[in-house]
């Protein structure tokens, strides 16, 4: 039987949001041979590795800035190569001996290599009188990320502690702690945190295992996947669709439907109910919980407060610009810069003005991505001779900054509201002017200028205060829950479960939900080489191939509206 969209009554298993996670399930429980079926409100799948068009002649990625470990051995390449896709990605490398990342303070700057040991130098050089506190924190931090790395590839974690105690009891601190056991300075501090933009919090927010983990992960090399995110994200679906599953857009979930304690399918918003005994949320793990399940209807009262409880990492603010001209002097990295060598306080300070006087008059803080040097030829990016980059800096909490009462998935309508353009434009103009001291002037030759707010992010994405990291505390710092609830049958994955933030992390989540539901070990089994499905009922691949179009789903494949370069 089929409803009204088209869709059977009936799937071994469906998937809710079309992050890399949810594909990355959804790929892997299809190669199987289940019956899978993956839902996504927005019109493009890929959640926060989605891309947008613009004047026929730019393509800007929302949240691929770069993937670390995609060498030979890398995680993320394994994920895609279990599925028999991993020849339809292509990972460029960014500057891994100069530098990935470039850290600028008032009187430093550092550019951080691939390796460990080449990290070490670099901060050693930047920081001589403090070079046995680099040591310290770097010999602390290096074991705390092989720790967890080696749990994520399957080993037990009571082996762990017992052949580690002491390195394990650190993973579970902050990272605010760690700095403090090393005596490391107030720029010292800085310089080992300043890429915390890759998690959204400063170091008293995240714990040491988390950093590490981030560290390690881009230390292993530094990629940007040729063709941007949807590049990845059109990979997934294509496995997804030639393995038997299937891929709507445009297809809101408005319920999971749970009966007596298990998961059975979901209703959509036109009131339609799809039935499967397997239920994974890719959504937002609050609107899972709350809204999506019923909060005390399907969860223990405890969970539901403590997820009601929950505070969410920061927001952030996105400025996409485009110019008739190359930036000179650009390096295939990464900047992100600081106007104090004491991030931490002139974070703070900033909080602080803004509560007592509401005022906002400078930033401390900006990233810039440049996808048309990591991606130079491109079409998608944007013409020859032009640049294509990305101004990000964090936002200040809550809906009242922006000039808003609620956000766009409670029915604010924002848009047009003239206290939250009035905002908007203040801050793009800040981070403009800003971005002028870092890397000189460009205003003059922006062809094209977008702003995403928080409130932006919460209309496309629906995560929970606009931010794409996810929870910061659930009950705790950094505990976050794991894969499979206490709902039977149903699964979360994404950006707020325990594997982290990043698109390699959520395609972490994403095999570890499969794994659990097909009863294998599938992370150590791709690695070693292991490959599901039958890649040779892959699709081909035109001359006329878009990832954009891919990523709406065969049902939507030739539906109108598609922006197109050209």
């Amino acid at each position: 039987m089929q409803g009204a969209q088209g869709l059977r009554d009936h799937y071994d298993a469906i998937v809710v949001g079309s992050g890399l996670g949810g594909l990355t399930t959804a790929g892997y429980l299809a190669a199987d041979g289940r019956s899978v079926l993956v839902l996504e409100q927005h019109d493009i799948a890929g959640g926060n590795a989605h891309v947008f068009r613009r004047r026929r002649k730019y393509e800007f990625d929302v949240g691929t800035h770069y993937i670390g470990d995609c060498g030979p051995d890398g995680h993320f390449p394994a994920v895609l190569a279990g599925l028999g896709v991993l020849d339809r990605v292509t990972f460029l490398p960014m500057d891994n001996e100069q530098g990935f990342d470039r850290i600028i303070t008032p009187t430093t700057t550092v550019d951080v290599p691939a390796g460990w040991d080449a990290y070490r130098d670099r901060l050693r050089q930047a920081l001589p009188e403090e070079a046995d506190r680099i040591d310290t924190f770097i010999d602390l931090s290096e074991a705390v990320a092989a720790a967890t790395r080696a749990g994520l590839t399957g080993e037990s974690m009571v082996e762990l502690f017992r052949r580690n105690p002491q390195t394990m009891r650190w993973s579970r601190r902050s990272l605010a702690a760690a700095l403090d056991h090393c005596g490391l300075s107030a720029k010292g501090r800085t310089l080992v945190a300043a890429q915390a933009g890759n998690y959204g919090t400063m170091p008293d927010g995240i714990t040491l295992s988390h950093h590490a983990s981030m560290m390690d992960h881009y230390l292993r090399g530094a990629y940007y996947p040729e063709g941007g995110g949807q590049a990845l994200v059109a990979a997934f679906v294509e496995a997804l669709e030639s393995y038997g599953g299937e891929l709507r857009t445009r297809c809101e979930v408005r319920r999971i439907l749970i009966e007596d304690g298990r998961a059975t399918g979901v209703e959509l918003s036109d009131g339609q109910r799809v039935s499967a005994p397997l239920v994974i949320s890719n959504a937002d793990y609050r609107r899972t919980v709350l809204d999506l399940c019923g909060g005390e209807e399907a969860f223990p009262a405890e969970l539901v407060a403590r997820t009601r409880e929950a505070t969410m990492r920061a927001s952030g603010v996105s400025v996409y610009v485009a110019l008739d001209t190359e930036l000179p002097g650009v390096p295939n990295a990464n900047i992100w810069w600081h106007d104090s060598d004491d991030m931490e306080a002139a974070h703070a300070a900033m909080t602080e003005r803004y509560a007592r006087d509401g005022s906002l008059d400078s930033l401390p803080a900006l990233t810039f991505s440049f996808a048309s040097a990591k991606d130079p030829n491109a079409a998608a990016v944007c013409p020859p001779g032009h640049s294509n980059f990305q101004i990000m800096t964090t936002s200040l909490p809550g809906y009242e900054f922006w000039g808003v009462q609620g956000g766009p998935v409670d029915g604010e309508p924002y848009r047009r509201n003239s206290a939250y353009l009035a905002r908007k434009q203040q801050v793009t103009e800040l981070m403009v002017a800003t971005a002028e001291k870092v890397i000189g002037p460009f205003r003059e030759r922006i062809t094209h200028l977008e702003t995403a707010t928080p409130l932006t992010h919460e209309r496309y994405i629906r995560g929970s205060g606009g931010t794409p990291y996810g929870m910061a505390h659930w009950g705790g710092l950094n505990q976050r829950p794991d894969v499979r609830t206490d709902v039977e049958g149903l699964y979360v994955v994404g950006q707020s479960v325990r594997y982290g933030s990043g698109l390699a992390a959520v395609a972490n989540s994403g095999i570890a939900a499969a794994s659990d539901i097909l009863g294998r070990a599938l992370f150590p089994e791709v690695l070693a080489g292991a490959v599901l499905g039958d890649p040779a009922r892959l699709p081909d691949r035109g001359p006329h191939w878009d990832p954009l179009v891919v990523s709406r789903g065969q049902a939507r494949r030739r539906a109108k509206g598609l922006a197109r370069i050209g």
